[in-house]
């Protein structure tokens, strides 16, 4: 399934993209889409049998805002340096273990809502990453196969960064990633039955039409299974919490100077094969 939520900014209510791509209204099946409707399989299974169905209320797609796919979102946990061609752009040596840190949830925006520049940035970035929605508390994992049972689905999430907070500024990355709007997620939850193979997925990525990114997440270092087994080793992960699994090669990081950081103004479109599709203006702060 592809699920969504839409509405304006904090009303947004649950919906559905059926399989003709006709935009329906969950809103008489489920209060919200969140971590409590992943982990609940009757919920879960009223859902599925209304969209087969067919006798949902149709939503008038023309002018409706699209929001972040999942509400009430725990934590947001990122891989950094999880593609080789990443690491090798930035002349970095690939990790021996997955690099973790946090974004907060409040970071999250909808997916084509406008993204702001911090005051004082000169190096903001760009970087498409898969997200891993979990639906099933995970701890001290021991299989690969465990670890994408506790997989509810995915999405596409712009791991917004602000270079010059994050590497030049001292102390950990969390200053880089943690402005507001810097984690635009969606437009779509899709249900982890639809994703045959997640180390098989196209990400591409446009600056004002340019493409800049255009990876696989075949070229990531540390497999999507892999990196919920990791990080169950040290923290629990539950229902509704985020992985954002890095990016691949073709940020403005990682390319010769004068490096193409965003500016006020700059349009960037993102999308994943299967999953959707972004687009962000970005604003002065």
């Amino acid at each position: 399934m592809k699920l969504l939520r839409v509405g304006t900014a904090g009303s947004e209510r649950p919906a559905l993209l059926d399989a003709e791509g006709i935009l329906r209204d969950l809103s008489g099946v489920v209060p919200d889409i969140d971590g409590a409707l992943l982990a609940d399989d009757a919920a879960l299974g009223r859902v599925r049998a209304a969209a087969e169905s067919g006798e949902l209320p149709v939503l008038d797609a023309d002018g409706l805002r699209v929001g972040p796919p999942l509400a009430r979102i725990g934590k947001i946990v990122c891989i950094g340096l999880n593609y080789h061609d990443h690491a090798r752009e930035t002349g970095a040596e690939p990790p021996a273990e997955p690099v973790i840190f946090f974004k907060a949830a409040d970071t999250v925006v909808g997916p084509d809502d406008t993204v702001l520049v911090p005051r004082g940035s000169l190096k903001t970035d760009w970087e498409v990453e898969l997200a891993v929605v979990i639906g099933r508390t995970a701890r001290y994992l021991e299989s690969h196969e465990e670890a994408l049972a506790r997989v509810a689905g995915y999405a596409v999430a712009h791991d917004v960064s602000e270079r010059e907070f994050q590497i030049e500024r001292g102390g950990t990355w969390d200053k880089g990633k943690n402005c507001e709007t810097f984690n635009p997620l969606g437009p779509w939850l899709v249900t982890a039955d639809e994703v045959s193979d997640p180390q098989d997925l196209p990400l591409k990525l446009w600056v004002n039409g340019e493409l800049k990114q255009d990876g696989t997440t075949a070229e990531q270092i540390f497999s999507v299974a892999e990196v919920v087994r990791y990080v169950s080793q040290f923290m629990t992960l539950y229902p509704g919490d985020v992985i954002n699994t890095g990016t691949p090669a073709g940020v403005a990081l990682g390319q010769p100077e004068p490096k193409p950081y965003l500016r006020a103004g700059d349009v960037v479109e993102l999308e994943i094969g299967g999953l959707g599709r972004q687009r962000q203006e970005f604003k002065p702060a």
